[in-house]
C-alpha cells in the first residue's frame, strides 16, 4: 500500500509559478513509476506528467513540455511538479498518483492516487 499526500496548489496569476509536492508513504518509494494528473471542472482527467522510479526519464503531456517539470527525491519519498509561465487553462486540481513497471506512456494505469490539490491560474 502506498499513501499520497499533495500539498502546493494555490492562487496565482497568468505567467505566474507553483511547485507541487507528493509525499509518499507505505512502500519503498523508488520502485514505483510516478505520475501527475489533472482535472478540470466539467472535463476528464488527463496526464500532464510522469517519471520513472529511478528518475532518469520523464514524460510530458504536450502542452506543457517546456513549462513544468516532474522530478522526485527518492531519499524523501516526495515526487515534485515544477510549474512555470502558467496559463488559465492549466487551471484544475492535480493528483499524483503511483504504478508498478517501468512504462511511463500517459495510459498507464496506475494504482495508488492521492486527494488532489486545487491550482488556480487568474487571466
Amino acid at each position: 500500500q502506498v499513501q499520497l499526500v499533495e500539498s502546493g496548489g494555490g492562487l496565482v496569476q497568468a505567467g505566474g509559478s507553483l511547485r507541487l509536492s507528493c509525499a509518499a508513504s507505505g512502500a519503498t518509494f523508488s520502485g514505483y513509476r510516478m505520475a501527475w494528473f489533472r482535472q478540470a471542472p466539467g472535463k476528464e482527467r488527463e496526464f500532464v506528467a510522469a517519471i520513472t522510479g529511478s528518475g532518469l526519464l520523464t514524460n510530458y503531456k504536450d502542452s506543457v513540455k517546456g513549462r513544468f517539470t516532474i522530478s522526485r527525491d527518492n531519499a524523501k519519498s516526495t515526487l515534485y511538479l515544477q510549474m512555470n509561465s502558467l496559463k488559465p487553462e492549466d487551471t484544475a486540481v492535480y493528483y499524483c498518483a503511483a504504478g508498478v513497471g517501468i512504462r511511463i506512456s500517459p495510459r498507464e494505469k496506475h494504482d495508488y492516487w492521492g486527494q488532489g490539490t486545487q491550482v488556480t491560474v487568474s487571466s
